[in-house]
């Protein structure tokens, strides 16, 4: 039962781990999304630049949309990894529940035995003194 806790408790861990990950890649992507709308309206604003510094420039922009797609596959990655693991905490919880109740019935089982083999005990005793 001890070993079915610790590793829902595992589960647990990793799932909140993954939230954070996927929480903080959200705020990167906006970040990067607000960047990338930042040098797109500057890029706007310097036509009149010559082709180096336009070069380059769209070489940055393409970096940050680069990222922005690696952030977005990321995140989808991270959101499709979460419920997966979701969908695995239930099944164990399920199985957990399953085999408490069977752990009950074996115990009740148990309990109804040791009384019958103390009941048997008790009359074996009485019988061995009506002998005597």
């Amino acid at each position: 039962m001890n070993k079915y806790n610790s590793e829902l408790t595992q589960r647990e861990q990793e799932l909140l781990k993954i939230r954070r990950d996927s929480d903080t890649k959200a705020a990167e992507l906006l970040k990067m999304e607000k960047m990338l709308e930042q040098t797109k309206n500057l890029m706007d604003k310097k036509t009149e630049c010559g082709p180096e510094s336009l070069g380059y420039q769209e070489n940055m922009v393409e970096n940050l949309e680069e990222k922005v797609r690696s952030s977005r596959r990321y995140r989808r990655n991270s959101l499709h990894h979460t419920q997966m693991l979701e969908s695995q905490m239930k099944t164990v919880k399920g199985e957990l529940v399953g085999t408490l109740d069977h752990l009950q019935q074996l115990r009740s089982v148990l309990r109804r035995s040791q009384q019958k083999a103390e009941e048997r005990k008790a009359a074996m005793e009485k019988l061995a003194a009506g002998l005597r």
